[in-house]
């Protein structure tokens, strides 16, 4: 039987300098983002990009 793929979100607290959320924010509203939403795609293009994530 295969292994179903465990699609949770997991929590977990980030530090960034205040230059850098800002940035983070502007970026996010530009994309009518969430900021959240833009963490999550920015980690997911850089997972894809470094080929360790697929599609």
């Amino acid at each position: 039987m295969a292994k179903e793929k465990d699609n949770t979100n997991k929590t977990f607290l980030l530090r960034v300098d205040a230059e850098t959320m800002e940035a983070v924010e502007r970026w996010a509203a530009d994309e009518f983002r969430s900021v959240n939403g833009q963490l999550q795609w920015i980690i997911a293009e850089a997972l894809k990009k470094s080929g360790r994530k697929k599609k």
